[in-house]
């Protein structure tokens, strides 16, 4: 076993921001900037992307803006208690047909994650707090914030200075730690599906 991290432990040699950045939940409530949004935001957008399309578009409230209310209130409860701190909530889309032949993109959701990673390692790496979400609705984000059907809800994240861990509820301060993951051999496997 290779040690590349103070609480993770890797089988193989990695650079140690991959095993560095965790999805925190404990945020102060610090409004986060504009500069400091644009740079994660510039991070994700050098992520590689099926033919350069770069399907991904974010969505983005900081908090103390007539737009916060809004896509806090997408939300389910469980990830409102906690994402209410938050500097800023986003809302990541992706455009599902290239431009012009109106083809499917079948990587526009890959392509997207793609781009989301580039924006939480970005965030880690400037001490700011992305936590990716599923706790929302996503039918509601795309009325509420006009999403076109030409676009895919993919996620929300919560992107915030980090905050006291106590100030979460008793459940969500016990997994306030890196999780581990799951042994290399159960996600990879050469030639044909056996995992």
């Amino acid at each position: 076993m290779l040690k590349g991290s103070a609480k993770r432990v890797t089988t193989q040699p990695v650079d140690a921001l991959f095993l560095d950045r965790w999805s925190s939940r404990a945020m102060s409530g610090e409004a986060l900037s504009e500069a400091e949004l644009m740079t994660l935001f510039e991070a994700a957008r050098w992520a590689p992307s099926c033919g350069n399309f770069q399907p991904w578009r974010f969505l983005y409230a900081r908090r103390d803006t007539d737009f916060w209310p809004a896509f806090l209130d997408l939300l389910s409860p469980k990830n409102r208690s906690w994402a209410q701190r938050a500097g800023a909530l986003v809302l990541v889309i992706s455009r599902s047909h290239f431009d012009g032949d109106g083809r499917p993109c079948v990587t526009h959701s890959f392509d997207a994650g793609a781009a989301w990673q580039n924006l939480a390692l970005q965030a880690w790496l400037g001490n700011v707090v992305a936590h990716g979400m599923a706790g929302f609705d996503a039918e509601r984000a795309r009325r509420v914030l006009r999403v076109p059907a030409a676009y895919a809800v993919e996620a929300m994240i919560a992107l915030g200075k980090r905050g006291d861990p106590a100030l979460l509820d008793e459940s969500l301060q016990k997994r306030e730690v890196p999780s581990d993951r799951r042994p290399l051999a159960q996600s990879v496997c050469e030639g044909p599906f056996s995992l």
